[in-house]
């Protein structure tokens, strides 16, 4: 991991953007948290760390969503960080997933249905790309001084969501987001995956089955597993659909308590 720059948001928080391999991400840390780079005896403690998801639209677009997560975060005592998906970006274009994403806008501009073949081929190399980086960046996150476990993973794309909960164990609790296309291999990855999860539902997402997501909320292995569903649109979230989110993360990951 490779830092390229950092700013000191007017909150107090530490955004540094950095580079991990040919990956860019940002890595946001509580004013109380970044003080413990330093090392000294009297340092405060490291923070938990929660991974930011995002749909596949770029960090330039997503960023002021991202911050504001960070920000909150930050307030709660978490560090917070996220990194740009494969083909997204400025990261080399994906042939494969551009036509996936041609063939599923024209389905929908048809008014028709969105087959497995499309949300397959859209999701799948998406997952299988996107885990093991981050989880690279969670073993280079991990090793900085400021930054400790447990650790949380929160909204984006939720099949990449379902298939980090399910084979990374430092992930110890998961916020997702039932918003995007989810191919039907995933619902079976849904039942290996058994830590907390809280799961938001907009009730009238114009991109989302919904039946879909109740059917994959139901395959999910986990004993401590909350669905929030509210009247809106896939960006009409309410601030408290958000407020309890960050509840579920204070509760998980601070009372969990610190480990390196």
């Amino acid at each position: 991991m490779r830092f390229t720059s950092e700013q000191r948001l007017d909150d107090g928080v530490l955004e540094r953007e950095f580079t991990l391999g040919e990956i860019p991400g940002i890595l946001w840390t509580p004013e109380s948290a970044a003080a413990s780079a330093s090392a000294s005896p009297s340092a405060p403690a490291p923070a938990p760390l929660i991974l930011l998801g995002h749909p596949p639209l770029g960090l330039g677009k997503m960023y002021p969503r991202l911050v504001a997560r960070a920000r909150q975060s930050a307030a709660d005592g978490f560090a917070t960080a996220t990194i740009e998906l494969p083909g997204s970006g400025d990261r080399p274009r994906w042939a494969a997933v551009e036509q996936a994403r041609a063939d599923l806008r024209r389905a929908m501009q048809a008014g028709e249905p969105v087959g497995d073949e499309i949300v397959d081929a859209l999701i799948l190399p998406l997952v299988d790309k996107a885990v093991p980086e981050w989880q690279a960046a969670l073993d280079a996150l991990l090793s900085l001084p400021e930054i400790c476990g447990p650790v949380g993973y929160s909204g984006g794309v939720i099949s990449i969501g379902v298939r980090l909960a399910a084979v990374e164990p430092r992930i110890a609790a998961a916020v997702l987001f039932a918003g995007s296309f989810v191919p039907r291999a995933v619902f079976e990855e849904a039942r290996q995956v058994t830590v907390p999860l809280h799961v938001l539902l907009q009730w009238d997402d114009e991109a989302n089955d919904r039946q879909s997501a109740l059917d994959l909320f139901d395959a999910f292995g986990s004993e401590e597993k909350t669905l929030h569903a509210n009247m809106g649109g896939h960006t009409g979230v309410p601030q408290f659909a958000g407020d309890a989110a960050a509840q579920f993360f204070t509760r998980h990951l601070s009372a969990a308590g610190s480990t390196r």
